[in-house]
């Protein structure tokens, strides 16, 4: 059995692990609950009643966290040439296409955000093997296929992530910093469970919202109450 470390039983006996808490109050316990030394990534996990083998039961969605991730988020922009000023102008880390599909071509992903024009996709069609795997491929679902380059930098910079449903049925996102106040967590955390809810599909039956969980990135899980998640 594994041993349990000093910081985590000081952590388990702060609170119930039985118990469902409030969303502020989970949060709080969270925060309390956290000993790292660094700035550990505040998350959710987010079990759902649906089915991701259905095509319809499929969860896959887009959200703006009011008060971002706390990420420094690199952009990479693949486009032609006439768009290259607007990339830059809203603030993407690197910007042009035939020298960055020949670094990604030799293993280059130093990013964490690709966009691009529908028009450079056929190009970026043989990059699947590398950027796959990586989570880095360009998908018009998540607004990072598009012509309006300038808005989809600016909106990933300011804190739009990209979430889907694994084949377990949960959904797991960082939705902020350890550092937020437990306000700017708790708002963070609605915006996102009301989009989830907002994206419950027609063709699922009984409970949608199974479990909500709140941890940081070395934390225990503290359990939300499902019912105090929406406004």
């Amino acid at each position: 059995m594994a041993k349990i470390s000093k910081k985590r039983k000081e952590a388990f006996a702060k609170y119930d692990r039985s118990k469902l808490y409030a969303l502020p109050e989970a949060v709080q316990m969270v925060k309390d609950i956290t000993f790292t030394k660094f700035d550990a990534s505040f998350d959710i996990d987010v079990r759902l009643g649906v089915d991701p083998r259905k095509a319809n039961q499929m969860v896959r969605g887009i959200v703006t966290l009011p008060h971002g991730t706390g990420k420094e988020v690199r952009v990479l922009v693949l486009c032609t040439p006439d768009k290259e000023e607007e990339a830059k102008a809203a603030g993407a880390d690197y910007v042009g296409l035939e020298e960055y599909v020949d670094k990604i071509k030799q293993g280059w992903t130093d990013v964490d955000v690709i966009i691009t024009m529908p028009s450079v996709m056929p190009k970026i069609g043989a990059l699947g093997r590398v950027l796959g795997p990586r989570g880095l491929m360009p998908n018009p679902k998540s607004g990072t296929v598009t012509m309006e380059i300038g808005k989809a930098v600016t909106e990933v910079k300011a804190g739009k992530i990209d979430f889907k449903v694994d084949k377990y049925g949960i959904i797991h996102s960082s939705v902020g910093k350890n550092r937020f106040t437990a306000e700017q967590l708790t708002e963070n955390v609605r915006e996102m469970m009301n989009t989830i809810i907002k994206l419950k599909p027609t063709s699922a039956k009984g409970t949608y919202i199974k479990s909500i969980y709140l941890s940081t990135t070395m934390s225990p899980g503290v359990q939300v109450d499902p019912k105090t998640v929406s406004l």
